[in-house]
């Protein structure tokens, strides 16, 4: 059988997962196979596919992606069976209706190639006659009968009644149904217990982050997913110990006998043997397969889980607001090893670099002042990005002073005084470590390519962030134990999307930048980028295909990302795409005006009706599009800049108070609420319950990664520099607020969120070691980035979901005594 006589189903199949016509499908599968992006098919082909979205498509793209693995698997095992002649038409049946790699599996192991096992052994010394024979009549004596199979091969009557229960056992080890069943009810009513790996173990300082989960037990289905990995990886550095119970072994033992046909009840000669053959499969075969399910199940939803949080907030990240085509200075933040500068124009371009050091030990602070002032004045900076790591409170007291001081001299208006914000350093570090880095600044040493990019990442985050590998933005909850291939290619998608959403000025982007566009190689985006070196820029879009190695399907599907400003044709500078430019001169004709005219006049353009000028080709989606596009062309789907104001005086933990009201930037959003940067190097947590006066299921609801917000604190525990906040500016956090809201879910509160945050990360970038979402993450006051953290907390709690008053929640979230 060829998988090609299963397509259609699988069409059909995804058609009914996404809850849309099996033609839309059959029409995204054709595009995608001929190699066009999700963002093309999304924008420029609404017709072809009936309008699925960037969301539908990605979808479709990974279900696709597993039902061929999975049909390819099929038509393996199907002529593996053939092969050994035993496929019948029952089989063959059973394997065509099989919606899971998993089924597949479970159907061929009775097939499958394997290592001579003691069943087989059995079979060979003629014991399967004797299994059989006690299955049919348990009323026969197991020893009587089993002397009859006594031979060389089978030396007493022991032996032969363990042959044949390694043959029974074996028979319902390889039964598909009962497999499957045993599974699904493992996976429905098992829990997954932990304690400390050994009594040495629970004594280590390296385990201490785990302690929550010394005594802890939840259910397989119900347990979250930051849960599961913080246990995982417990067990992989050898602090807890994980055991999986499926609950009532009577229960699997009756299902075992009746697929035996076993009565356990019955009061026959061979019962008790056939009994104990029960037990003995579901101890030995079973408990453990279903065991080793469950983990893997457990496993893939909750990476499933942690993908999807960490696509979402690097979305956020990715298109957070741009400060624009400003000059800025960039301020790396250290303490012993001074504060690096760094100067980018308004394109980006270094202009300037130099060292101050302002703080401890050298403490040389007016020095750095009037360094600092020098550059301001030289460039006319209008913005000061500060990296968000080491000393970056004392760096943000300078840039303040600086500020001021130029007011007080004179200085004004935007090109004179200029404004400063907080940058986030994530995967600075990994940055100008780069060979990119070191291509496109060989000039400059490592230490200083970090400001550069944190200038460059105030201008245009998006365009500064596609350098760096997605999961060393530090966004993610737990990427380092998800499993590589799968948190890339979500991740990528991610990147790709955001790209092209915003769209690309072909002139002045660089080739990571490039290679993330739709049809876009890296290869070939270096061709570009050498074609605009050697040539100059492009003066409008039909010069990309003077680019070696860009043929005309790249270009259709690259096309309508890239923008040409100020180039020699308007639309070159919109995402109307190439191919529909002839609809706008029929809207030209058709409105007796020119392109100048009416590109921008919102009155006109929404008088026209799209399907007026709709055809065969480009419908009314497209046409709508067009207009849009040429009513605000080139627009910016990113939201304005702004900048959050950290309290004056308020630079660490202990320097908070229960009740203030601060301005803050969410840092990073996972399941179970979100992190807020107040400005002392330890972000605090927002519990999902403690967002809205409502039910919140998902914290994305409320904030995303990179939004200013204002949060009154709520609890502070200096000791394990743990930060409860609120986005309820009115709860009172020595009052009761009960029964004024649900409590999310169940269990524990706190979670892996609540990593140490340095340049890196990789590194440190969500990825705690357990329990720590009552703190947040640790924004480093080590002396030195580089030296990487020890990351803090790990565990959650055994406790039911809390109700009542917010400071009771957080306490039983782990803050508090």
């Amino acid at each position: 059988m060829s998988v090609k006589s299963v397509v259609k189903s699988v069409n059909a199949r995804l058609a009914e997962e996404l809850a849309v016509a099996e033609g839309q499908v059959d029409a995204a599968v054709r595009l995608l196979d001929e190699g066009a992006t999700v963002p093309f098919i999304a924008r420029y082909r609404k017709e072809v596919t009936g309008s699925l979205d960037d969301g539908q498509l990605r979808t479709l793209e990974e279900r696709l992606r597993y039902l061929r693995e999975l049909d390819q698997r099929r038509d393996a095992v199907l002529a593996s069976i053939e092969e050994q002649g035993k496929l019948t038409d029952e089989l063959k049946a059973a394997l065509l209706a099989a919606e899971t790699k998993a089924r597949v599996e479970d159907i061929y192991l009775p097939y499958k190639p394997k290592r001579r096992t003691k069943a087989q052994i059995a079979r060979e010394a003629g014991l399967e006659p004797l299994a059989d024979r006690l299955l049919a009549d348990p009323t026969l004596n197991p020893d009587e009968v089993a002397a009859e199979f006594l031979a060389e091969e089978v030396a007493d009557i022991a032996a032969a009644l363990d042959g044949a229960r390694h043959i029974l056992v074996e028979r319902v080890s390889e039964d598909a149904e009962l497999v499957g069943a045993v599974r699904e009810k493992f996976w429905a009513d098992g829990t997954l217990s932990t304690k400390p790996w050994s009594e040495e173990a629970a004594k280590s300082p390296a385990a201490q982050k785990f302690r929550d989960y010394f005594e802890y037990s939840e259910p397989l289905e119900a347990m979250p997913s930051h849960r599961v990995l913080a246990v995982l990886r417990g067990e992989k550095e050898e602090a807890l110990s994980l055991n999986f119970d499926g609950g009532d072994d009577a229960l699997y033992q009756a299902m075992i006998a009746q697929s035996l046909g076993v009565d356990m009840g019955a009061g026959g000669a061979a019962t008790p043997w056939l009994t104990a053959t029960v037990g003995w499969a579901w101890r030995t075969k079973l408990m453990f397969s279903a065991a080793v399910d469950a983990r893997i199940r457990l496993r893939q939803r909750a990476e499933e889980d942690a993908v999807a949080v960490f696509a979402k907030n690097l979305k956020d990240l990715l298109l957070a607001a741009p400060a624009g085509t400003r000059a800025t200075l960039g301020l790396d933040p250290g303490f012993r090893t001074g504060v690096k500068v760094a100067v980018v124009d308004g394109t980006g371009k270094v202009v300037d670099t130099c060292a101050i050091f302002p703080h401890q030990p050298q403490n040389k602070w007016d020095a750095a002042k009037a360094t600092l002032a020098a550059l301001v004045a030289r460039h006319n900076v209008e913005l000061i990005a500060i990296g968000n790591g080491t000393a970056s409170r004392e760096t943000d007291a300078l840039a303040t002073e600086l500020i001021a001081d130029l007011k007080a001299a004179g200085a004004s208006g935007p090109s004179r005084l200029p404004t400063k914000a907080m940058v986030s350093e994530a995967g600075a570090s990994v940055y100008s470590a780069s060979a990119y880095a070191a291509h496109e600044l060989p000039e400059l040493d490592v230490t200083l390519r970090g400001a550069v990019s944190i200038a460059r990442r105030l201008q245009d985050p998006l365009a500064e962030l596609v350098k760096i590998e997605p999961k060393s933005i530090g966004v993610g909850q737990y990427q380092h134990d998800v499993t590589p291939g799968t948190l890339a290619r979500s991740l990528d998608a991610v990147v790709e999307d955001a790209v092209n959403a915003v769209g690309v000025d072909l002139n002045t982007a660089s080739v990571p930048l490039l290679a993330k566009v739709s049809g876009v190689t890296e290869s070939l985006a270096e061709s570009i980028v050498s074609h605009r070196d050697n040539t100059g820029p492009f003066r409008s879009r039909s010069g990309l295909l003077d680019v070696p190695r860009l043929g005309p399907k790249a270009f259709e599907q690259c096309a309508g990302f890239l923008r040409i400003r100020e180039g020699d044709d308007p639309l070159d500078a919109s995402g109307v795409h190439p191919e529909a430019y002839p609809v706008v001169r029929r809207i030209l004709d058709r409105a007796g005006v020119t392109l100048a005219e009416l590109i921008g006049d919102e009155r006109k353009l929404r008088a026209l009706k799209p399907g007026d000028f709709a055809d065969d080709r480009f419908g009314i989606p497209t046409v709508t599009d067009i207009l849009g596009e040429l009513e605000k062309p080139g627009r910016d789907p990113r939201p304005a800049f702004s900048t959050a104001t950290f309290a004056a005086g308020v630079e660490k933990v202990s320097d908070l108070k229960v009740g203030m009201v601060l301005e803050g930037v969410v840092t990073n959003v996972a399941a179970f609420g979100a992190f807020v940067d107040v400005g002392v190097h330890q972000d605090g947590l927002v519990h999902v319950s403690a967002m809205a006066d409502r039910f919140v299921s998902d914290p994305h609801e409320v904030v995303k990664s990179g939004q200013v917000v204002k949060v009154k604190v709520l609890e502070v525990d200096v000791e394990r520099q743990r930060i409860g906040l609120t986005l309820r500016l009115n709860d009172d956090p020595q009052r009761p607020r009960d029964g004024k809201r649900p409590e999310q879910g169940s269990g524990p509160r706190r979670d892996g969120g609540g990593q140490p945050r340095g340049r890196d990360g990789g590194n440190r970038g969500g990825n705690g070691g357990g329990s720590g979402g009552g703190g947040g993450q640790n924004r480093g006051q080590n002396q030195d980035r580089g030296r990487n953290p020890q990351r803090g907390n790990a565990g959650g709690r055994r406790e039911a979901a809390p109700s009542g008053s917010m400071a009771e929640a957080l306490r039983k979230a782990g803050f508090g005594k």
